[in-house]
């Protein structure tokens, strides 16, 4: 069961990491030194915040949807084409794999001013009928400075 768990955190929650650590360029966000705060909900019950810095370059900061959306690295599952959406400030994508792991990722991102953004990553996956992961992350972004 443990390796299966591993498995499931290898996959969802890096890519939800990497999709906090990222920002978009012109009419979206910064480039520049970040503070990401993260809620963890599982099960009702929420874990204390976390709290990370990244520093995000222009290159970082160029595509939204590249740079925000997950990149399916599954073994022995298959996955749709992602679903997105860009429309005004906000970023929403489904990703769906089946197979031996069943996973469904979703992502919203709210870019609300070039310094600051919002946003929840829903990840729901089970095995052989049995459910093996039921979480959302909740993210507040903040622009702190200019990378060193």
């Amino acid at each position: 069961m443990k390796p299966i768990l591993n498995l499931l955190y290898s996959l969802a929650f890096p890519a939800a990491l990497l999709l906090f650590a990222s920002a978009a360029h012109a009419d979206g966000i910064e480039p520049g030194l970040w503070k990401l705060t993260t809620w963890v909900e599982d099960d009702g019950a929420i874990d204390p915040p976390r709290y990370s810095q990244k520093c995000l370059s222009v290159e970082e900061t160029s595509d939204l949807a590249k740079t925000f959306s997950p990149v399916s690295r599954t073994v022995n599952s298959d996955c749709a084409p992602l679903e997105q959406n860009f429309s005004g400030n906000t970023l929403s994508w489904k990703l769906v794999c089946k197979g031996q792991l069943n996973m469904e990722v979703t992502g919203n991102f709210a870019f609300e001013n070039p310094r600051r953004y919002v946003a929840t990553v829903t990840n729901k996956a089970s095995m052989g009928g049995m459910q093996m992961m039921n979480n959302k992350t909740l993210i507040e972004a903040e622009w702190v400075s200019q990378c060193r």
